[in-house]
């Protein structure tokens, strides 16, 4: 009875702490449970939320350039956007497999008790309470972006932006707290020559979960890479885009009647272009301008991309008919009467690259109404919110 008593004062210094029968929590004595399998799993994860961040980056630059950034985006290679953005759906989505599968090897530990030992363990239960909580916004608003759905009040690019600073904050201090642990499981010999226990060791249990959590990450890649990664395309069965569906054989995210552009407003068109010597085209006088056929990937946030043949004028060509001074740069306007991206700015390095077209044509067929006829920004190397639809109006910067 005295040694109970010991080790019931060594385990709780306040009796009070302890318990009621009622609410003691449950054990959990299984092996998959422990740090070694968390740190094989987290290795994947720590990865994976790497690859998002950094490409996420890229696409937001992108996007919303800052003032002084926006003269110095590279247009090429042109396939670079389509290729940064495919592996942050793609890998966002494996992470949302990796994430649960992180979660449930370390759930238990939400039932230690005391459930705050001291003001050091309050901080880093509090640290990893935000990194979980902002880990899962990312990854299921990002879920939800990708199908377009946006069921909350707030702005998605904006927030998701700053909470994956958040994330990644999270993330190394995380790091940092638990780095002697990791250190101690990452493989399974660790500290020097120290071989882990027995119970540590990668045992067949931990091997064939690893072995599941890849194959399911796997099947989630396979099944939706194909909107980006067109040999893939046969098997993408849960992405919500196929690259070869769609007007002209190419996806429309926007259409015609959800931007407003009526048939009375294309009737009416003729496009504007302001500069120091400004002038006005319709589209008999633009299609007789000289016609540059380009092959262009079209590639969009929400992941899927394809390329096609694009027909037009080159945007410098315009510009410089327009007396553009080298160097210029260019703001577009669009038809549609309301949208984020109705007026859109492309610096030098796009305007004047000799693959940016007003397209006319795609896949050598007139533009259909939900692919922005009367005529469309085509340009390497770019979202494709900023590949304006419907052009209305050139302005030389």
């Amino acid at each position: 009875m005295k040694a109970m008593r010991s080790r019931t004062s060594r385990r709780f210094p306040f009796p009070s702490l302890a318990p009621p029968a009622a609410l003691r929590p449950p054990r959990f004595t299984g092996r998959l449970h422990d740090a070694r399998t968390a740190t094989a799993v987290g290795r994947w994860l720590g990865a994976a939320l790497a690859v998002c961040f950094l490409t996420g980056l890229v696409s937001h630059f992108l996007q919303h350039p800052p003032h002084w950034l926006a003269p110095h985006l590279p247009p090429r290679p042109a396939w670079g956007y389509r290729l940064t953005q495919g592996l942050h759906v793609a890998v966002g989505l494996a992470a949302i497999v990796l994430l649960l599968a992180k979660l449930w090897t370390v759930y238990p530990r939400l039932f230690v008790w005391p459930p705050l030992r001291s003001v050091r363990h309050a901080l880093e239960r509090l640290s990893v309470a935000v990194l979980v909580a902002a880990t899962l916004f990312e990854v299921l608003t990002g879920l939800l972006n990708i199908a377009q759905w946006y069921p909350w009040p707030f702005g998605f690019v904006q927030t998701h932006y700053a909470v994956a600073w958040v994330v990644a904050g999270s993330v190394l201090l995380h790091l940092a707290v638990k780095a002697p642990g990791i250190r101690a499981h990452w493989s399974s010999r660790s500290a020097g020559t120290r071989a882990l226990p027995d119970e540590e060791r990668d045992g067949p249990d931990r091997r064939t979960l690893l072995l599941g959590v890849g194959a399911a990450v796997g099947a989630v890649t396979v099944t939706t890479v194909g909107q980006s990664f067109t040999p893939l395309a046969p098997l993408d069965l849960l992405a919500p885009r196929h690259p070869g569906h769609g007007p002209q054989g190419l996806p429309v995210n926007r259409t015609a009647a959800a931007a407003g552009v009526t048939p009375a407003a294309v009737r009416a068109w003729r496009l504007e272009v302001v500069g120091p010597r400004p002038y006005t085209l319709d589209l008999t006088e633009l299609a007789a301008l000289p016609q540059t056929r380009v092959r262009l990937p079209i590639a969009c946030v929400e992941g899927w991309s394809a390329d096609a043949w694009w027909t037009g004028v080159r945007v410098r060509d315009l510009m410089e008919r327009a007396g553009a001074p080298p160097g210029a740069a260019l703001r577009v306007v669009s038809l549609e009467t309301q949208g984020a991206y109705r007026v859109m700015e492309m610096g030098r390095g796009y305007a004047q690259d000799p693959l940016t077209l007003l397209a006319l044509r795609l896949n050598d067929a007139v533009l259909s109404p939900d692919h922005g006829h009367p005529a469309r920004i085509i340009a390497p190397n770019r979202p494709g919110v900023l590949q304006t639809k419907w052009v209305a109006r050139l302005e030389v910067l």
